[in-house]
């Protein structure tokens, strides 16, 4: 039997339309420095699904290049409806050639031709040769070069166009695409075609007389009165787009066949570019192999290994640290083990109390060996996290002094508006290594188990790759810091906070416990009271928790306005029920419900559950890299979020509580934003009152609700503070108004009080 030989086979993309359609299919992404990237991470993942589904020997793409072609010269208003490019996708296009540079993939352009008539040519001429040919767009006029070695693929339909295909989408074989559009024209390219005739006119005519030609040679045999004088009235139209529609196989274009053969990708040239662009997953895929090597990593068991490291950490002036924990809560967890890393390459893992039988140290012994390097102000420690490690190095007696780099920290400078600043991402993001995230080692979910149930061995790999990473990582986000001119800022603002807040946290706080369980039996009978209201007022007792009784009680019992629908029916969330309060009683109601039910249950009741049994406080985590403001975060629980405004949300504040003999501060900045308001608009009014110590929200108070400031009361003021910063921030009248709960007339009013008063803001 004869082996039948495979064709070689090219693949065309057509670039313009994948670049259009990757722009348009992902909207606003940008990376930290405020530069679009949808149009290039849309091309390049794109670009990467194809060659994972073509296997192909050869690839090229082609693009169109500014300025007129032949069409234009025949037709002057081709393409004149078509929408002026982006400036957004503009600046885009030479980054997507240097993609393609990085993939070796050659760009097809030249002067007067659009990328059609460039795959045109090469598909017919190559395939001439006896190559099979695949052309890649979404562009319907390109298939009328499909053939028997020419197919075509629109990968966002995951449509494969053969000449059966062809003809199923038209009615017509691919030879008579063009006469199709010769008649029934093409809006997108501005192609005129006839009026009055369209896709299935164009197909009747084309089936009947096979091309425009043959029905102009024999006007009188078209059926229909009306479409034959079209056709007469229109013929040189209708020449005219045909030639437009026409894609050229014979243009004088000079192709290199094997330049455009298959070839390992610029892998390094890739990873650069992925990082500039802030594309994590690809970073991750295309990472360099040796990345993952393993350096000298050593696990430290025995007294005389500890001995062997204090004499190796004597020699360094730097280490990085990554303490394994049995928990995720810093006062709460325990030294499982602890790994250094004095220089990049090199790893030590200390293993203190994993439950794997295997040789280990004491806590003790281990840190009593470590602490001169840990304490010691003239050695740099790095780390990732160090607010986590100063605390657990702090409860087992050292203090860690000397903090160097935090790498999470130089990582949220960076780019404060990523969403996450774990190492893996930020290892990623900066170097194209990977290390392991801590739930590749323990789990997730119910499946997770702690660190001292994972082995030594196990362990010691993972801690040691974290922190050789970090070693690696410091000097590279020094050295980027130092660029950006934000290394004032990490040494004097942001690391130095790093040991405040441990302290705090350390210190935690303490609770009126009796104050909040008197509070807790008080709600339970006020969520009584309500729920009685609640059914009175709906005149039948339901389920106030499901959304779906709840519905059916306020839009088909009661026939208040439905508000936006959902896939569950139409919504009774907060911003609903805060409009249909202001016509009925029942929706307030459900609305205090819900307050005094969240009150408790994440408050009242949770924050006793929340004490440390050691210390007997409360230990809230301070967190630097949450908010993309600057500001800092509370989690675990979440102090900044308890209400300030009820009666109840009051009360749970003053069970925070100062020991005996000593008192709590508040501390805050004076309307900060408002004074750089000031100051950037120059206006006099609000300058003066700055000047002058005057209580800015009661100084508006009293200008928007035209009474002296000695009878501005605390809600008076309290709407100017939210009229204050909500101006600031460019709140409209319609928002005003549903923060106020007043009407949008009113809230006009006050926004333009405020204007008059402060002219120049």
């Amino acid at each position: 039997m004869t082996e039948v030989k495979k064709r070689p086979k090219l693949v065309l993309v057509d670039g313009s339309n994948y670049l259009f359609r990757a722009f348009y299919a992902i909207r606003e992404l940008t990376n930290s420095k405020g530069f679009p990237t949808n149009a290039i991470y849309g091309f390049t993942t794109m670009l990467i699904k194809l060659l994972r589904d073509q296997a192909t020997d050869y690839i090229a793409i082609a693009f169109d290049v500014k300025g007129p072609t032949f069409r234009h010269e025949a037709f002057e208003d081709y393409k004149a409806t078509r929408r002026a490019t982006p400036d957004t996708l503009i600046a885009q296009i030479p980054y997507v050639k240097e993609i393609l540079r990085g993939f070796a993939i050659p760009v097809l352009e030249q002067q007067g031709l659009e990328a059609d008539d460039i795959i045109g040519t090469i598909a017919c001429r190559q395939a001439a040769e006896g190559m099979e040919v695949v052309i890649v767009s979404g562009d319907k006029d390109l298939m009328q070069l499909v053939s028997t070695d020419v197919t075509m693929v629109d990968t966002m339909k995951d449509k494969t166009y053969d000449i059966a295909a062809v003809k199923e989408r038209f009615g017509v074989g691919p030879e008579k695409v063009v006469e199709l559009l010769a008649l029934m024209g093409d809006a997108s390219d501005n192609i005129p075609g006839v009026p009055g005739i369209g896709p299935k006119g164009a197909f009747r005519l084309i089936e009947q007389f096979g091309s425009v030609e043959a029905i102009l040679a024999h006007p009188e045999k078209i059926h229909n009165a009306k479409t034959r004088e079209a056709i007469l009235a229109n013929a040189d139209q209708a020449r005219l787009s045909r030639e437009l529609a026409r894609i050229r196989t014979d243009a004088a274009i000079a192709f290199d066949l094997e330049a455009c053969r298959r070839r390992e990708p610029d892998r390094e040239l890739l990873i650069s570019l992925f990082r500039e662009f802030e594309f994590s997953s690809l970073l991750q895929e295309f990472r360099t192999r040796g990345a993952e090597a393993a350096g000298d990593y050593r696990t430290v068991r025995t007294p005389e290994g500890l001995e062997a490291l204090v004499s190796r950490l004597g020699l360094a002036s730097e280490l990085s640290i990554e303490p394994i924990l049995s928990a995720s809560e810093a006062m709460r967890a325990l030294l499982v083990g602890l790994a250094v890393s004095p220089s990049p390459g090199e790893g030590f893992y200390i293993p203190i109390a994993h439950d794997d039988g295997s040789p280990q140290l004491p806590v003790d012994a281990v840190l009593r060996a470590l602490s001169p390097f840990l304490a010691d102000p003239a050695v740099a420690k790095h780390g990732h996290d160090l607010k986590t490690a100063a605390i657990v190095l702090a409860e087992n007696g050292v203090l860690l002094k000397g903090i160097g780099c935090d790498t999470m920290l130089a990582s949220y400078l960076l780019n404060p508006a990523r969403h996450s600043f774990e190492l893996a991402d930020t290892l990623l993001d900066h170097l194209g290594r990977q290390v392991s995230a801590a739930k590749e080692v323990l789990g997730s979910g119910a499946k997770a188990v702690p660190f001292s149930a994972v082995t030594a061995t196990k362990t010691a790999d993972y801690a040691c790759r974290r922190a050789d990473a970090v070693m690696a990582l410091a000097a590279e986000l020094t050295r980027k810091i130092a660029a950006a001119d934000m290394a004032d800022l990490l040494r004097d603002v942001e690391m130095p906070l790093v040991a405040v807040l441990a302290a705090m946290e350390r210190k935690g706080v303490l609770l009126d416990l009796t104050l909040l369980n008197t509070m807790s039996r008080e709600i339970e009978q006020l969520l009584a009271l309500s729920e009685e209201k609640i059914y009175t007022l709906a005149g039948e007792k339901f389920n106030i928790n499901s959304p779906k009784q709840l519905q059916v009680v306020l839009f088909e019992k009661l026939g208040l306005p439905r508000g936006r629908k959902t896939k569950e029916g139409y919504s009774t969330d907060v911003d609903v029920l805060t409009t249909l309060a202001l016509s009925h009683e029942l929706p307030a109601e459900i609305l205090a419900y819900r307050g005094m039910v969240k009150l408790k249950s994440t408050y009242i009741d949770a924050l006793p559950e929340m004490v440390n049994s050691r210390t007997g406080r409360i230990h809230t985590s301070y967190n630097q890299t949450v908010a993309a403001t600057g500001r800092l975060s509370s989690s675990n629980p979440n102090l900044q979020n308890i209400p300030i405004r009820t009666l109840e949300g009051k009360r749970i504040r003053q069970a925070f509580i100062a020991p005996r003999g000593w008192e709590i501060v508040s501390a805050d900045y004076s309307q900060i934003e408002l004074r750089v308001l000031a100051h950037l608009s120059g206006d006099e009014a609000l300058i003066e009152a700055f000047s002058t110590g005057d209580d800015i929200h009661t100084r508006t108070a009293s200008d928007i609700f035209g009474v002296f400031p000695e009878m501005v009361n605390a809600d008076m003021r309290r709407q100017a503070k939210v009229i204050n910063f909500g101006v600031l921030y460019g709140m409209s009248a319609f928002g005003l108004a549903k923060e106020l709960n007043v009407t949008q007339k009113i809230a006009q009013a006050y926004i333009d009080g405020y204007f008059r008063k402060y002219a120049k803001v």
